[in-house]
């Protein structure tokens, strides 16, 4: 996992979508920023993911 911070990952993934978005990109560079999206996107879940489990680790925490 990268050290970049949860909002600089979602900035980088929104530049990424735009450019997809933008569509007059040569193919090479919409195909790039298609694999850098897909890349993102699964850093951003695994993040959520692991700040899920820690919430529910200390809701079970608090509630005992």
């Amino acid at each position: 996992m990268s050290d970049r911070g949860f909002d600089e990952l979602l900035a980088d993934l929104e530049k990424s979508i735009a450019q997809l978005a933008g569509g007059t990109a040569p193919l090479e560079e919409l195909v790039a920023a298609h694999q850098q999206a897909v890349k993102l996107l699964a850093e951003a879940q695994s993040r959520l993911a692991q700040l899920k489990a820690r919430a529910d680790d200390t809701s079970k925490l608090l509630s005992q």
